[in-house]
C-alpha cells in the first residue's frame, strides 16, 4: 500500500494564477484547476476551504512578487539607480507577470477588495520607483512626474495598438525609458 501524495499547495496557487492571466477570475474554478494539475479537486480542500481562500492567496503570491521578490531582486544586484530601473522594468514585464498583473487590473475594475488590493501594491511600486528616482534628481515634482510617467509607460505599452513607422515597439519604448531616466 503505497503513501497518497498531495499536490503541493503551490502548485494549486501557480496553476490559478496562470489561469487568471488567461482567463480571468471566472476562469479559477476548482474542477478545471484539478484536471489541469492532473489531480482530483479532493486536494483542493486539504488546504483551502473554498475558492475565495484560494483567490486570496494567489492575490498575496501576486503580490509578494510583483513587489517583495522583485525588489529583493533588483536591490540584490548593487547596480546604480539607472540599471536597477531598466531590471525593475524587465522583471515587472516578464510574460509571465505582467500577464497576472494585467488580468488583476481588469479584475479590480468589477472588485472593490481587489481594486482596493492593486492600489496598495501600486502605492507601494510607486514608492519603490521614487526611491530610485531620487538618487538621480531632487525637485519632488520631477520625482513623481517621472514615476508616473514610468509607470503609464510600462502598463500602457501593452494596450497601445499604434505601429511606430520604421521604428520597433521595442526601439520606441526603449527611447522613451531613456528619456524618462533623465
Amino acid at each position: 500500500m503505497g503513501a497518497e501524495v498531495r499536490t503541493p499547495r503551490g502548485r494549486w496557487i501557480e496553476e490559478g494564477l496562470r489561469a487568471l492571466a488567461v482567463g480571468g477570475p471566472d476562469a479559477v474554478r476548482i474542477e478545471a484547476l484539478a484536471k489541469s494539475l492532473g489531480v482530483t479537486k479532493g486536494g483542493f480542500y486539504g488546504y483551502f476551504a473554498d475558492r475565495n481562500a484560494l483567490l486570496e492567496e494567489m492575490l498575496d503570491a501576486w503580490e509578494r512578487e510583483s513587489i517583495h521578490d522583485l525588489v529583493a531582486r533588483v536591490e540584490g544586484e548593487g547596480a546604480a539607480a539607472p540599471a536597477r530601473m531598466r531590471r525593475t522594468g524587465m522583471l515587472a514585464s516578464s510574460d509571465r507577470l505582467l500577464a497576472i498583473d494585467l488580468a488583476i487590473r481588469d479584475w479590480a475594475r468589477r472588485d472593490k477588495v481587489v481594486a482596493d488590493r492593486l492600489r496598495r501594491v501600486d502605492n507601494q511600486r510607486m514608492e519603490y520607483m521614487r526611491s530610485l528616482f531620487r538618487e538621480l534628481c531632487a525637485d519632488e515634482d520631477e520625482v513623481e512626474a517621472r514615476c508616473m510617467l514610468a509607470f503609464s509607460l510600462l502598463i500602457g505599452n501593452h494596450f497601445l495598438a499604434a505601429d511606430h513607422g520604421s521604428r520597433t515597439r521595442e526601439e520606441v519604448y526603449e527611447h522613451a525609458a531613456r528619456l524618462i531616466r533623465v
